[in-house]
């Protein structure tokens, strides 16, 4: 999967998406408070003592190129902040491959990475698992051997879809990506360069359903744009994108899982789990098993939409449901 920056909209139904969010969790506010001064609020009501991380060594997290990594960067740092871990955070580090690279290299110790991702850009493995446990599982057995693990999964999932207005869906009566075999090159596909050459895109939905499009390649952001304008007829899309809740656009069913299965975990260095002690992954997994699907959406949002910082929507988020 290679994501890209989202372009705004759908402000009001954002808005009021994550508002319900966090009222569910508990009372929330605007606040864009720092994590620091959010880690001196928890030195001061808690005491050294509730501080598992104090004294720890000192963690680099990073990210990569979409705001849905930075949320989630920032979401992992400042929880981990506030039980007494120093964090720094290197974003926007690049694809998943360069981020790997980064992981690999030292120069960061751990990063949030999608199952199915890890296994096809950077592990090349190329069966696809046979369920989301599955690919958690295999993403997870793949790192130990390179030295590292993978804590989660996160109940949500951020795959690749094939998605179309309303409108040509209807005109063609489409509902599955098997449909879009019969239009062959009629057919205009658009994402990103890369998507023609992996095999959980282009490559893979060529040899399972036969479909044989005119690819177009687009810009990072511009596939609903180009949706929209009529440039393509279909295209890649993401289904935590804001932008589906505007019931302007149908996602095709994927029933063979080309897309494959794409929940969230953190990939950390074994040597940093043992190091940090038992509080560092247990912080990570409460993290984790708050992001649904539909609070990660709203929380994409208030950052694509609202314009707030991942930080302050992070910070938001965790104070809301407790843990910090």
């Amino acid at each position: 999967m290679q994501r890209r920056r989202w372009r705004g909209g759908l402000g009001i139904a954002c808005t009021v998406a994550v508002t319900l969010v966090l009222a569910a969790c508990g009372s929330s506010s605007s606040s864009t408070t720092s994590s620091t001064t959010s880690n001196a609020g928890a030195h001061s009501e808690t005491g050294a003592s509730a501080l598992p991380g104090k004294g720890k060594p000192a963690v680099t997290l990073g990210d990569e190129n979409f705001e849905e990594e930075y949320v989630l960067g920032s979401l992992y740092q400042e929880a981990l902040q506030a039980k007494g871990y120093t964090v720094s955070l290197k974003g926007n580090i690049g694809d998943a491959e360069l981020t790997y690279k980064a992981f690999s290299s030292g120069a960061i110790d751990a990063y949030p990475e999608y199952t199915g991702t890890l296994l096809t850009a950077v592990a090349d493995i190329i069966a696809p698992p046979k369920s989301a446990v599955g690919a958690y599982q295999e993403a997870k057995a793949w790192l130990q051997k390179h030295g590292a693990t993978m804590i989660g999964p996160t109940p949500f999932a951020d795959s690749d879809a094939i998605g179309t207005t309303k409108k040509y869906a209807a005109e063609h009566h489409l509902t599955t990506i098997s449909q879009l075999a019969p239009l062959g090159k009629s057919l205009t596909l658009g994402g990103m360069p890369e998507f023609a050459t992996r095999a959980q895109a282009l490559v893979g939905l060529k040899k399972a359903y036969g479909i044989n499009p005119t690819f177009v390649p687009l810009a990072s952001g511009l596939f609903y744009n180009a949706l929209d304008s009529g440039k393509v007829d279909v295209s890649d899309v993401f289904t935590t994108d804001p932008e589906l809740e505007s019931g302007k656009y149908v996602v095709l069913t994927d029933p063979k899982h080309v897309f494959g299965f794409q929940n969230v975990g953190l990939v950390v260095k074994q040597s940093v789990v043992s190091a940090e002690g038992p509080a560092f992954a247990q912080t990570i997994s409460l993290v984790n098993n708050l992001l649904t699907q539909p609070a990660i959406i709203a929380l994409n949002a208030a950052v694509v939409n609202d314009k707030q910082s991942p930080a302050a929507v992070a910070h938001t988020f965790l104070a809301a449901n407790h843990l910090l």
